[in-house]
């Protein structure tokens, strides 16, 4: 303001010493909730590539706890300071179980849960012609920690499905569509999110591409019709490409198949155990 001057009373706000822990009040409904905590935080992480890079993307984080039956709340904010206590920096795969087993101990809760969700990204060649363009690939962490630490990871990959029945039935040719191929795994070491990439891609008709000319077009499109298969073969064989990996203990795999002649899209899933013998 130009030729005056405005004064403002300066207020001290007094926060009375000893204030309330609300969250940690006893509940009397006698109800314990199963996952209690906050969800969709904005993270950046940093994943090691398999060329000895690094790659780094934004991540949405869930963290929670189990909340007994007698007690009020949990204390939101402490996920939030676990989590940049225990970085610093960019989330990394290898710290998320620490970061899982510190949610535990900090709210001394019984189980902790942390999960991230992030775009991964992976240069790919085209077939013939060697053009080069970026595929996104969607993956997910999670992490339990309950005394032991329970690592998942999840990679959901775009590839295309031929249906056998259009080729067989049809004289022109046979109805063909992307689908999404996706694989849940437990691993003993070390799996590179590549690896389960190709064996995702591997179990569709064929692999799709960010980049295309036409004789990529032609090998892609002859390459599927060669490949035909329903959502059922789809899931079949990646089961069998996992039941073939020993690192893999665990595993919950689905494709989705957005049908392009029906107004329907075609799904399958399985879990498999691999610790525990097949029923029979």
């Amino acid at each position: 303001m130009t030729g005056t001057t405005k004064m403002t009373k300066r207020t001290t706000v007094r926060r009375p010493a000893g204030m309330p822990d609300v969250q940690s009040l006893s509940d009397t409904r006698k109800v314990p909730i199963d996952r209690v905590g906050v969800k969709d935080v904005t993270y950046p992480i940093t994943l090691r590539t398999p060329d000895g890079g690094e790659q780094s993307t934004v991540a949405l984080i869930n963290m929670y706890v189990s909340l007994p039956h007698h007690q009020k709340g949990t204390h939101m904010s402490r996920f939030l300071e676990v989590l940049n206590e225990q970085t610093g920096e960019p989330v990394s795969p290898a710290r998320i179980p620490d970061i899982a087993r510190a949610i535990c101990s900090r709210l001394k809760a019984a189980e902790a849960h942390f999960e991230a969700r992030f775009t991964y990204f992976i240069k790919k060649k085209a077939p013939v012609t060697g053009a080069t363009g970026l595929m996104d690939y969607q993956v997910t962490f999670e992490c339990a920690a309950n005394g032991d630490v329970d690592f998942i990871m999840g990679v959901a990959a775009p590839a295309t499905s031929l249906c056998p029945c259009s080729k067989e039935i049809s004289i022109y040719g046979a109805h063909n569509q992307r689908c999404r191929v996706e694989a849940k795994v437990r691993v003993k070491g070390m799996m590179w999110i590549e690896e389960l990439v190709e064996i995702l891609e591997g179990a569709a008709s064929h692999p799709v591409y960010a980049v295309l000319k036409r004789p990529d077009e032609k090998y892609v499109t002859e390459k599927a019709f060669e490949n035909p298969k329903f959502v059922e073969d789809i899931v079949r064989d990646l089961a069998l490409a996992l039941e073939r990996d020993k690192r893999i203990t665990w595993y919950q795999i689905n494709s989705e198949n957005f049908e392009s002649i029906h107004n329907h899209n075609a799904y399958a899933q399985v879990t498999r155990d691999k610790r525990r013998k097949p029923r029979k």
